[in-house]
């Protein structure tokens, strides 16, 4: 059986919990793009990575790929993000942005401006108080990172324009327009 070890930061996209214990984690990584992995024993009381795998935390991880599976190994916890969970209309936009690079992103398309861009947002989130700007301006600035619109050109829509290229509904912009308005 081949067994190969990587490791990688990255931000956590979603979770799903799997039998009694287990999850299994979408994260977006900043070597390897979108990756699905298996977190064995996550969700047991003592378990040292529980913690850490929140969705839109920031961690450094380890995980080992085979032919069968991919698992992760290690979880440290590098940003939380305490300031944006501690606000609900930060959590509310939070959520939104995660969505979309959820949904834009593709398995194993590696993009390491992509990861940048995700952090960066993050950290303006903590502070930003202009949330619709905000949210404005992450959308054209997606499009134009991932190359769905030109950069010099003006956004109007923006939701419109989004869900047209994804050809699907962001869920969490129904929540983020009744806290964000």
């Amino acid at each position: 059986m081949n067994r190969r070890s990587f490791s990688s930061e990255g931000i956590i996209l979603a979770r799903k919990n799997h039998g009694e214990a287990d999850r299994f984690l979408t994260i977006f990584s900043k070597h390897y793009g979108k990756i699905f992995l298996l977190a064995k024993g996550v969700r047991k009381p003592k378990s040292r990575k529980r913690g850490h795998v929140e969705i839109f935390s920031r961690v450094k991880f380890s995980y080992i790929k085979n032919d069968y599976f991919t698992m992760m190994n290690e979880a440290e916890l590098l940003d939380p993000y305490e300031e944006i969970r501690s606000d609900l209309k930060k959590t509310a936009l939070a959520y939104y942005f995660i969505e979309v690079i959820s949904k834009i992103t593709q398995e194993g398309e590696k993009n390491e401006d992509l990861y940048e861009f995700i952090q960066d947002y993050l950290f303006m989130l903590k502070t930003d108080v202009k949330y619709k700007k905000l949210r404005f301006d992450f959308i054209y600035n997606v499009l134009v990172l991932m190359g769905y619109w030109p950069k010099d050109k003006t956004l109007i829509n923006h939701d419109e324009v989004l869900e047209n290229i994804l050809e699907r509904q962001i869920n969490s912009k129904r929540v983020g327009e009744k806290l964000l308005h």
